[in-house]
């Protein structure tokens, strides 16, 4: 759970605390509500109904079955707020452990938003998995951290250990639920994605609303989570309108890139990191993107304070080139750096801290000429991200160069 937070879950076995979870209405109260289409096969709907002591006249006239989709969470109201007035169907996914490893996940659903007309046709989709995130350089879910950590992530607040943007959200289980993670995976978390990540920052007065959905959502999905895993407890509610305000692009100042002062770009690459958009801190990671064309995302700097999520990127701290050197005089760590990666883990007095910073696109330089960009940006970013966050001091020294 990221630092400075509080655990945002209520247990039942604290009465004066908890927050009662709804109980489920009456069964055919749940057949008949949700304007939200499933599949399923007309015999096993008859036997429900029969075993309820209601009798259906036809198999053409048979109620929908619920519970609502998402292990019963996305109820009418809240699939108004997510798809707008939209004909809806779910996919659910039955809650249950993949032993194939670290990577491991519980299921998914997936509810697609149609629009009406001479031909219907798709126009919006969310995804929910429930899952454990690997980092880089795994063959499954690679690309969590570069989708559900962007720069326009801000924390849910209310102690809630999760994040937020227009398009994804996320919002980690408690331990007591789901077990500790051991030293090479993360945090078990809840994450929805509606579209692509990159849509984000195009209309603002859209991006608030979906946001504030998503929000709504992911919360609203993890205490049904919890519910299906037979864990006690549930997450507050959420605070839509007091969110942290939208991420933007900016325009980049050569010597404080990201907003730091002293991390100067080299002259050399000053045209191609011209615009950045910097994340809010406060939350399990804060991160930047720079870059020089729309979107400018070429250059990502990410600092993960969330020790539950920290390990997102340790096979890259381990394998992912050549080996740094342990900082001296602050917190043990290990990290590698290459010509388009730098990662160094740090074992802070809160956990540990990864620090990365990333080619995500090729950055040209002027006349092809200048230094490595990583190995000129990431011993300085290091030492001021670690001052940031109270982890520290951290000096880096860079393994030299083999002509």
């Amino acid at each position: 759970m990221t630092e400075g937070t509080t655990d945002a879950t209520t247990d039942d076995t604290a009465p004066a605390k908890a927050e009662a979870v709804a109980p489920r209405p009456p069964l055919l109260k749940r057949l008949v509500r949700s304007r939200v289409a499933r599949a399923v096969s007309a015999a096993g709907l008859v036997g429900v109904l029969l075993g309820a002591g209601t009798v259906a006249w036809s198999t053409d006239t048979l109620p929908l079955l619920s519970p609502d989709p998402c292990w019963d969470t996305f109820d009418d109201a809240l699939a108004t707020r997510v798809f707008g007035d939209r004909k809806t169907v779910a996919e659910t996914q039955r809650l249950q452990m993949d032993p194939r490893g670290r990577a491991a996940s519980y299921g998914q659903c997936r509810i697609t938003g149609y629009q009406e007309g001479k031909k219907e046709r798709a126009v919006r989709q969310l995804t929910v998995r429930v899952h454990r995130p690997a980092g880089y350089g795994e063959r499954i879910n690679g690309v969590w951290p570069s989708e559900f950590l962007e720069a326009d992530m801000v924390p849910l607040g209310a102690g809630l250990p999760g994040m937020v943007s227009p398009t994804r959200a996320w919002l980690a289980l408690p331990e007591s639920c789901t077990g500790q993670p051991d030293i090479l995976s993360n945090s078990t978390v809840v994450d929805l994605a509606m579209g692509d990540a990159g849509d984000s920052g195009m209309a603002p007065e859209y991006d608030r609303k979906d946001r504030a959905a998503l929000s709504e959502a992911v919360v609203a999905v993890t205490n049904g989570v919890l519910r299906e895993l037979g864990c006690s407890g549930a997450y507050s509610a959420p605070a839509p309108d007091e969110l942290a305000a939208l991420v933007g692009w900016q325009d980049a100042k050569p010597d404080a890139l990201c907003g730091i002062e002293g991390l100067t770009v080299p002259a050399a690459y000053s045209h191609a990191l011209r615009r950045e958009r910097v994340g809010e801190g406060g939350g399990a990671a804060r991160t930047c993107e720079a870059g020089g064309t729309y979107p400018p995302g070429d250059l990502r700097l990410m600092t993960v304070v969330d020790p539950g999520l920290a390990r997102i990127h340790v096979r890259d701290a381990t394998f992912g080139g050549t080996r740094l050197s342990a900082a001296k005089g602050g917190p043990s760590g290990f990290g590698t750096v290459d010509v388009t990666r730098g990662v160094y883990v740090a074992q802070c007095q809160t956990g540990d801290v990864t620090f990365l910073v990333e080619k995500v696109k090729s950055v040209s330089s002027e006349k092809g000429k200048g230094p490595n960009l990583i190995r000129a940006l990431l011993p300085k970013y290091v030492e001021a991200e670690a001052e940031r966050i109270g982890c520290g001091p951290i000096r880096l020294k860079l393994p030299e160069v083999l002509e």
